[in-house]
Order: structure tokens, then C-alpha cells, then sequence
């Protein structure tokens, strides 16, 4: 993917038609559905987040775009989406990260977790739901992002404990999923204590 990520011409922004792969509480696949409509019937599917470091440890966040059918504007860690059907969770997570925020790095597994919760959405639009078996990965990174506005708004670096202190402070700033990671997960994602 080297050179790939900093191509505008080769990055595709996710839709909310694409296919998520449909699956089991023990992540066995079963099924395909279009990615609003698994949200819109809250149906467990397979999805992956990538949090990014610098060699200071410090974190790489992104705001999600405003346009964003749900959780718009909200910070979250470096990038999340889903493994398009017949496409492994480690692929997918280097291929977003690319594709989200210009971004190619060596990626580690670090875990997996699964988390039902009703999602910010546009006002108009009714509830979502989030119900994901999420293969999280980790990876680190020296250089400047080049996100794709139409998935970000914004990013930044944070160390953990500031990261911490604001996520524990001011939660509505932040992806319900990212919560959870800061509530469960953090010594996994920061190398840093709760």
C-alpha cells in the first residue's frame, strides 16, 4: 500500500450501502446486509477500529465528518469501519486506515469485543443501532495524516492521560464506541493505567 495512502485517486469513501458481514456472538459469518440497513435492525455484524501511536505514545484521533449518517463530528480513535464481505478483519483495517486517514503502518491485533449501543444519528433519521463483533488493531506512526474530508473533519494527537481526563469529562464529545475503549480497554490500546 506504500504511496497508495497519500493518493486521493485510489481512496473510496465507505457508503452506507456497502456490505457488512453478517455474524454470530462467536464472530462466525452468516449473512451480508447492507451496512444502514444492519444499523437501522441493529444486527450483529463484523466491524474494526485501528488506533494509531507515535513513537511518544501519544494517540491519533479523528473527528468524524459532519456528513456522516451517524456519530457525525464526534472524535474517535484513528479509524473505524467494516471487513467487506470475503475480506479478512487485518485487511481491512490496513485498507481503511489508508483509505480514512492517508495513513500506512504495520498493524498488530490487539483484541476483540463486542458492544450493542444506540448511535448519534441525524435528527431526521431514526435510531441506529450498533451491535459489532469490533477486531481492534494497533499500529505506530511518524508523519502527518492525510485524511479524506469526506470521512474526517479533523485529527489530532493526544496523550493518553490528557485524552483520559477529556473523555471521562466531556463523553458526549466522543464515539460510544471510543468510550468503551477508554472504560475497558485502555491499558490495551495506551500502554497507559485506567
Amino acid at each position: 500500500m506504500n504511496g497508495l495512502a497519500h493518493d486521493p485517486a485510489w481512496r473510496r469513501a465507505d457508503t452506507a450501502a456497502d456490505d457488512v458481514i453478517v455474524v454470530d456472538l462467536d464472530d462466525n459469518a452468516i449473512g451480508a446486509l447492507p451496512k444502514l440497513e444492519a444499523h437501522r435492525r441493529g444486527v450483529t455484524h463484523r466491524a474494526i477500529s485501528v488506533m494509531v501511536r507515535d513513537p511518544q505514545g501519544r494517540l491519533l484521533l479523528q473527528r468524524r465528518a459532519a456528513d456522516k449518517y451517524h456519530s457525525p463530528g464526534l472524535w474517535t480513535n484513528t479509524c473505524c469501519s467494516h471487513p467487506r464481505p470475503g475480506e479478512t478483519a487485518s485487511a481491512a483495517a490496513a485498507r481503511r486506515l489508508a483509505e480514512e486517514m492517508g495513513v500506512d503502518c504495520r498493524l498488530s491485533f490487539l483484541f476483540t469485543m463486542h458492544y450493542r449501543a444506540q448511535v448519534a444519528s441525524d435528527p431526521a433519521d431514526e435510531a441506529l443501532i450498533e451491535d459489532e463483533v469490533v477486531h481492534v488493531f494497533g499500529g505506530q506512526y511518524e508523519g502527518t495524516p492525510l485524511p479524506d474530508p469526506s470521512e474526517v473533519d479533523d485529527w489530532r494527537w493526544a496523550a493518553p492521560a490528557e485524552l483520559a481526563r477529556d473523555v471521562d469529562l466531556h463523553p458526549e464529545r466522543y464515539t460510544v464506541w471510543f468510550r468503551i475503549f477508554r472504560r475497558n480497554f485502555w491499558p490495551a490500546l495506551t500502554g497507559a493505567k485506567r
